[in-house]
């Protein structure tokens, strides 16, 4: 009677190795440990003598070290990427602050960290990769010798000789086919076909003695018996990845054996198919339902990547747009980090979410370079204005080196943004030369007042007396002197209350400038005050 195939959809056949890499749980709580100790255990497991074995558990190990990265550098607050081969790169990407250029990112940790563990994973994929070639040249050589064991078997099948030479021959070629290892998967099939086919011949077209075919019934029955027992555990799996696997192995050990006797023939397949219909509807419901979450995790995937894209597409943003726009790829970035894998469109999905972040990032990075550049300018602008006040701090031009520095402060505020760092050292610098001017003016001034006083005060007994000469002389009367003063006063208050504008955390300085402004205001109504009563005296004596 002819086996039935394993009837599982070449679909999802070909996704065995990827739904056991996902799916198969090790016996470790990876996602538990930190870095260092993921690093020992992959270590660990690369010195191994069973390491090509456990490549599904090394796998694993990689997918736990980099997501566990991934979040301790998001949480340290690092700008960097991290390189997983074939998954979602965790990112972390810079985050400058808005009113200055970016700070220059410290040296990050994690590199070396991560550094080290590519190392052993490098090593391992390669000696890995070596080992696959080496596996596939056995396999290869396997086929050549079952092969020419079949050559072997047909030669026997047409020989027509008695069962006492033929039966011995037959079970040692029965032995040297059971001893070689598997073939090609794309060879397999054909050639294990092709060995039951003579096989089936030997028993149907050479006589055997009924003893000696009870015998080899008898123990292909219980052979096959044991492999029903298997496959009924396998059906109670919880786990149906794996037990799709296992079953597999089942099926390629059930072809090794030759038939069972007529009576039981039928019945012992019908077990065996009976245990394995239950282990591939299991999978086709495991394989379905995660295809049905790849969609879904795709829909969700495609939505936050028409999201970055949108932010990617924007162009002039200014210093709050970009940070705003990385803000919230970051959160994106976070929600992306909580979806499952999107199956077999799970890379294409992660490359196109990758170029959007890479397209916004580049952009923003070119945006801030061109700040720097121009606070860089801004920088020297200032340092010149810093040492054109130094220049005049000490200048006793009052009145010149005054609208000079004022048309100085002017500039200064014209000038654009400068680097914190550099920005309160400037301002320092250019300030402490203002102040020293302006410090020096005041007391000049309060000189030149009280001398101004004295003199007012010594004409004031000449005042009568000589106004008659003076203007015989053509020279100013008293009034015309006392406007000039007043005016005079009035221009130099009005410079003052300027200057203490720009002053206003000079500290004491700008206490003892705001003093003399009081003194000027005080003699400015002083002076008014003699004005009217010169002008009362002048019109009595008209």
């Amino acid at each position: 009677m002819e086996e039935e195939k394993n009837p599982i959809p070449e679909e999802i056949a070909s996704d065995v190795t990827q739904g056991l890499e996902e799916a198969e749980t090790p016996q470790k709580n990876y996602l538990q440990m930190t870095l260092s100790e993921l690093v020992s255990e992959f270590e660990e497991l690369a010195k191994s003598e069973d390491r090509m074995q456990r490549h599904k558990e090394a796998e694993t190990i990689r997918m736990a070290f980099y997501r566990k990265l991934a979040k301790e550098m998001e949480a340290a607050g690092y700008s960097s990427k991290v390189d997983e081969p074939g998954r979602y790169e965790e990112e972390v990407f810079e985050n400058e602050q808005a009113e200055e250029t970016p700070a220059q990112e410290p040296s990050n940790p994690f590199v070396a960290i991560e550094q080290g563990f590519k190392s052993f994973y490098s090593a391992y994929k390669r000696e890995r990769a070596e080992y696959n070639r080496q596996q596939e040249a056995e396999r290869e050589a396997n086929l050549t010798q079952k092969e020419a064991i079949i050559a072997e078997l047909k030669a026997l099948v047409e020989k027509d000789e008695d069962v006492n030479v033929s039966f011995p021959e037959f079970r040692q070629i029965q032995d040297k086919w059971k001893s070689i290892g598997p073939v090609p998967a794309t060879q397999a099939r054909n050639i294990n076909d092709t060995y039951h086919l003579y096989v089936e011949k030997f028993y149907d077209r050479v006589s055997i003695d009924r003893e000696l075919r009870d015998l080899d019934f008898k123990k292909n029955l219980e052979a096959k018996e044991a492999f029903c027992k298997q496959a009924e555990a396998l059906a109670e799996s919880e786990n149906e990845v794996e037990a799709f696997h296992q079953l597999q192995k089942l099926h390629e050990q059930w072809k090794e054996y030759g038939p069972v006797d007529k009576e039981h023939r039928e019945s012992i397949w019908e077990r065996f198919k009976a245990a394995t219909l239950i282990v591939n509807k299991k999978y086709q419901a495991y394989y379905e339902d995660r295809k049905a979450a790849g969609e879904a995790n795709l829909a969700a995937k495609t939505a936050l990547c028409e999201q970055v894209e949108e932010w990617a597409a924007k162009e002039d943003l200014d210093r709050e747009g970009w940070n705003a726009g990385a803000k919230a790829i970051e959160e994106i970035q976070k929600a992306w980090r909580e979806i499952g894998n999107a199956g077999k469109n799970n890379q294409k999905i992660y490359d196109r979410f990758r170029a959007a972040c890479d397209k916004f990032f580049t952009a923003k990075k070119a945006f801030y370079g061109a700040v720097k550049e121009d606070m860089n300018a801004n920088v020297e602008k200032k340092v010149k204005l810093c040492e054109e006040a130094e220049s005049l701090a000490s200048s006793t031009d009052w009145n010149a080196t005054t609208d000079r520095l004022i048309a100085l402060q002017k500039e200064w505020k014209e000038v654009g943004t400068v680097p914190r760092k550099k920005s309160e050292a400037l301002w320092t610098r250019f300030r402490a030369a203002c102040d020293t001017f302006f410090a020096a003016k005041a007391e000049a001034m309060k000189e030149r007042k009280a001398a101004a006083r004295n003199a007012a005060s010594e004409r004031k007994g000449k005042a009568r007396s000589n106004e008659g000469s003076r203007r015989e002389r053509g020279g100013k009367s008293p009034l015309e002197q006392l406007m000039d003063t007043y005016r005079r006063k009035k221009q130099e208050l009005a410079t003052a209350e300027n200057n203490i504008g720009f002053f206003r955390n000079a500290g004491a300085l700008l206490a003892q400038m705001e003093a003399q402004l009081e003194a000027d205001r005080a003699e400015l109504a002083r002076l008014e005050e003699q004005i009217r009563q010169k002008q009362q005296e002048e019109r009595s004596n008209g």
